[in-house]
């Protein structure tokens, strides 16, 4: 015959799991965890379990194309080889243009810029970013560019413009082409006592735009005394690489906080002949290069090479 259920045993309230927990035993449950997929879990408990581990520890995580209509995104978590996806309201009508230190750089149609933590419980934390001006768009782009009635207008170039050919309004899947296509910060913007500036590789230029969060007004231009486009923009041991297609680097660094950032040019890397498609990035204070290695009988495989600052 079945026991009634028991009236003490109601009464007893739940344990608080979130707010209930030493800092000291979440930390210790923080590093125990294996991959991003389940930081991001962990994180979106609440904000003292997001306070006790660093995202940044848990790589890579990869942010997979997104449609700028819809407010679900997605995540590729390379160890478990998984797929996380979030609904991130605010990633509708923007395009990502960078992510690093677990925030992510979007840029809408108007070239305003935000700074997202899209692994936050709760609503996700963000940093407005001054939109780009008139000054960088004539130095990102090619071809003349100007803001009408707070949209961008990219005109021709063939001095035949007349009131049928006045330009053409800049989409959304264009503006990273125009304006801003990579965006890499030096520190998450929302540590006290670490200065957060952000680095941003133009269209189409020698030059970057900097912007130091919480003490700039705009952003401004620092020319990398590269002889040519900038590709690359890596951060390393403090300091923001840019690296041309002849891989070219240019240091990009202040000796002290608040301070303009100068450019020092550094000799250009030597990849092993045949290497095509890299790309650049720090690992552990170092840089490397990732790129495929193709041989005469067309074998294509992956190469690493590290190279010291």
């Amino acid at each position: 015959m079945a026991q009634p259920p028991n009236p003490k045993r109601r009464s007893l309230p739940l344990p608080n799991w979130r707010s209930g927990l030493l800092e000291d035993l979440l930390e210790s449950i923080g590093q125990r965890l294996a991959s991003g997929h389940d930081a991001v879990s962990f994180q979106s408990a609440c904000s003292p379990w997001r306070a006790a581990i660093p995202f940044v520890t848990f790589r890579p995580l990869l942010l997979l194309p997104f449609d700028p209509d819809s407010d679900r995104i997605g995540f590729y978590c390379v160890p478990k080889k998984k797929v996380l996806s979030k609904t991130l309201p605010d990633m509708r009508g923007k395009v990502a243009c960078g992510s690093s230190c677990g925030w992510l750089a979007l840029m809408d149609e108007a070239a305003s810029m935000t700074l997202l933590n899209p692994f936050a419980g709760g609503c996700a934390p963000r940093v407005e970013l001054p939109p780009v001006g008139e000054h960088v768009a004539a130095m990102s782009s090619s071809e003349r560019v100007s803001r009408v009635h707070g949209r961008w207008i990219l005109h021709p170039t063939n001095g035949y413009e007349d009131a049928d050919t006045a330009g053409r309004a800049i989409k959304l899947e264009d503006m990273r082409d125009v304006f801003f296509r990579e965006i890499m910060l030096s520190a998450p913007p929302n540590v006290a006592g670490h200065e957060c500036v952000a680095m941003a590789m133009l269209g189409c230029s020698m030059k970057v735009a900097f912007y130091r969060v919480g003490v700039d007004n705009a952003w401004t231009l620092l020319d990398t005394k590269l002889e040519f486009f900038v590709g690359s923009i890596v951060h390393c041991q403090d300091k923001f690489l840019a690296i041309d297609c002849t891989r070219k680097i240019s240091v990009c660094s202040s000796n002290t906080i608040g301070a303009t950032p100068i450019a020092t040019l550094l000799p250009s890397l030597s990849p092993p002949t045949g290497l095509c498609h890299h790309s650049y990035l720090e690992s552990n204070s170092e840089l490397h290069i990732v790129g495929a290695m193709v041989s005469t009988f067309h074998k294509i495989e992956l190469h690493l090479q590290q190279h010291d600052l």
